[in-house]
């Protein structure tokens, strides 16, 4: 994939001159601006409705294999910084935006968003219909597609690809491949993390709250994770279709006969009902934003959340056996928290740790170090 090669003053007019396309799998075209890097980009075609957080959104290992519309109109008026990126690249496959703000007003602005695109390699789109976008993939679901600074001469060989598309073992593409600590001064709990494609915040949430944490890979034993005699464990969020991860799924079989205190956030939340019997499915279009409602039942308030997957744990299959729903969505009714039957062990669908997003359940990760200092 070719990079643009031109200076940031005749920016805006190079990018006059080149076109570029949103393909969807069903052969619908969509005529753009390109922002970012040329070439073209397959990916799963999905929606966020954050008004903020773009830079959180370009770097969450999550949107790993997709391709991101952002539906607010105004995107990248605030520029590209040093300090909000939750890992150290750009994990979407193409990017998609109504309007780009090319002249950024933020006294903590280093670049502008295209040039942060280009700089990753990402193909993206600017000045398309992303209202109309959002409604089509609302009524007929996600679909795969493809955006490119090609011609469309060869239309067929171009669907042919889209169509057969396939995001294949994604946690293991954006995981550490190697044990790493993250130590804090006066940090009086030891927290494993595991890695399925964490955010930086949550290592950032645990390490405030006294954590002393171990990032291990996504296919870390439950023999090397109790070698460490971890007072806690975590499991992040991450990309991809839960129910295929059978490896992990097995792994935190085992974890679950130990009695070692476990939150899991979003796929760690999925994955961890699959390990308990409980059953997966995939959502229509899926919750991604920073504005997603959430029933606590047991404090029976709503909270505003971050959200970011295309599966849910199906409501049904957690049976009184292994647990409890704790929270569901309040617009869709979809199971977004459980509380299980083994001790001091509950997940939640949303993002805790915020970034980006309201700081409303943050209080999930005080009760996550208070069941592990009860044991000490």
């Amino acid at each position: 994939m070719a990079s643009n090669k031109v200076d940031s003053k005749s920016r805006m007019a190079y990018l006059e001159e080149i076109p570029a396309y949103l393909i969807l799998a069903d052969g619908t075209v969509y005529k753009g601006r390109s922002l970012g890097a040329e070439g073209t980009a397959c990916g799963e075609v999905v929606f966020t409705t954050g008004m903020t957080g773009y830079q959180e959104t370009l770097t969450d290992p999550s949107y790993y294999g997709q391709i991101v519309t952002q539906t607010f109109p105004l995107i990248g008026n605030y520029g590209i910084n040093d300090i909000d990126t939750e890992s150290d690249k750009v994990w979407l496959s193409g990017y998609i935006i109504r309007e780009w703000c090319y002249e950024p007003s933020n006294f903590r602005s280093k670049s502008t968003l295209g040039e942060y695109l280009e700089r990753h390699g990402i193909v993206g789109i600017y000045d398309i219909d992303t209202r109309a976008l959002t409604r089509k993939i609302r009524e007929y679901g996600v679909m795969n597609g493809a955006v490119t600074t090609g011609d469309l001469h060869d239309m067929g060989d171009i669907l042919e690809k889209i169509r057969s598309f396939e995001i294949i073992d994604p946690v293991s593409k954006v995981s550490s491949s190697e044990k790493t600590a993250f130590n804090v001064e006066g940090g009086d709990l030891r927290v494993v993390l595991l890695d399925y494609g964490y955010k930086t915040n949550i290592l950032r949430s645990l390490n405030q709250r006294g954590c002393n944490v171990m990032v291990m890979p996504w296919d870390a034993t439950a023999d090397e994770i109790m070698a460490l005699d971890p007072d806690g464990i975590m499991l992040s969020n991450g990309p991809g279709d839960p129910a295929k991860e059978t490896k992990i799924i097995g792994n935190l079989q085992e974890i679950m006969q130990t009695d070692v205190p476990i939150l899991g956030i979003c796929l760690g939340h999925q994955l961890m009902a699959l390990a308990a019997g409980g059953r997966t499915e995939k959502l229509k279009y899926g919750h991604r934003g920073a504005n997603q409602p959430v029933v606590d039942v047991e404090r029976d308030r709503v909270f505003v959340t971050s959200q970011n997957h295309g599966y849910a744990v199906v409501n049904e299959s957690i049976t009184p056996d292994i647990g409890r729903v704790s929270h569901h969505n309040a617009n869709d009714g979809s199971c977004e928290g459980i509380v299980y039957n083994r001790p001091d062990t509950f997940t939640v669908q949303f993002h805790p740790e915020a970034c980006a997003g309201p700081h409303d359940t943050q209080y999930l990760f005080d009760r996550f170090t208070d069941n592990m200092r009860k044991r000490k």
